[in-house]
């Protein structure tokens, strides 16, 4: 049955007071916006990424074929320091199958009887954002089973001590399956991190050694075509939206 063209401009009315009034919540809490929802101003376009990374019904989208020869992640022209970020994402759909390990509470991987890391086959996409510009601190998008917000670079170090191993290992998996929209609030002060996933504590006050003092909003490449063309499995078939900060600097 079609929707009467009435019951039409009322839902798309009510879609954007809702939009509306949530900004009016963060502009009233000293957040500015990152992203206009129109065009990527504000933002560095890697050089030579001819289109892959752009704006497509008021989301940020990227199809993980960025034709840049350096550099191919999408990041803010201005740079910060102490901050909270509020931020929109989902993974549009997986790229293909993709040996997962199982990270356990402490941040090791699970092993078999022999030491060997076990592995299973799950859909993935794979995305995130730096903070700082930090590759290190990454706080990753995907699939695996231990969740979203996890710091891959300092966990998977195995220089790391244990302690902050563990700190940057997400409590739990907060995510929403693969198309749908997830929010990531995340509050950055000297090198500890706090995140919260869809309303759920993921890290606390987490360390990450070697953070700079300041720097850029990243948004994380992953992946992209083979040889064949096709996109290699964790690919960043990823959109962003509703990105606002706040700082914490005085």
């Amino acid at each position: 049955m079609r929707l009467s063209q009435s019951i039409v401009l009322l839902i798309v009315s009510n879609l954007l007071w809702s939009v509306a009034a949530s900004a009016q919540y963060e502009i009233e809490d000293g957040f500015q916006s990152l992203f206009n929802g129109n065009d990527l101003s504000g933002w560095v376009v890697p050089e030579g990424d001819n289109g892959h990374w752009k704006v497509v019904d008021g989301v940020i989208d990227y199809d993980a074929r960025s034709e840049a020869s350096g550099d191919r992640n999408l990041k803010t022209a201005a740079e910060y320091g102490d901050f909270i970020l509020k931020i929109d994402w989902r993974l549009k759909e997986a790229s293909g199958s993709y040996d997962v390990p199982i990270v356990l509470g402490d941040g090791s991987y699970l092993t078999d009887a022999a030491g060997k890391k076990l592995t299973i086959k799950m859909p993935n996409a794979d995305s995130g954002i730096y903070l700082r510009g930090h590759p290190q601190a990454q706080l990753n998008i995907w699939r695996w089973p231990v969740g979203s917000g996890e710091v891959y670079g300092i966990r998977n170090n195995p220089n790391t001590p244990p302690e902050i191993r563990a700190g940057v290992t997400p409590r739990i998996n907060a995510d929403k399956p693969i198309g749908q929209w997830n929010s990531f609030v995340i509050i950055l002060i000297g090198d500890r991190v706090t995140v919260l996933l869809n309303d759920q504590l993921v890290l606390e006050q987490a360390k990450l050694p070697g953070i700079p003092a300041r720097g850029p909003i990243v948004l994380q490449h992953h992946g992209g075509p083979g040889k064949d063309g096709k996109l290699k499995p964790a690919s960043s078939l990823v959109q962003f939206k509703n990105i606002w900060i706040k700082s914490l600097e005085r």
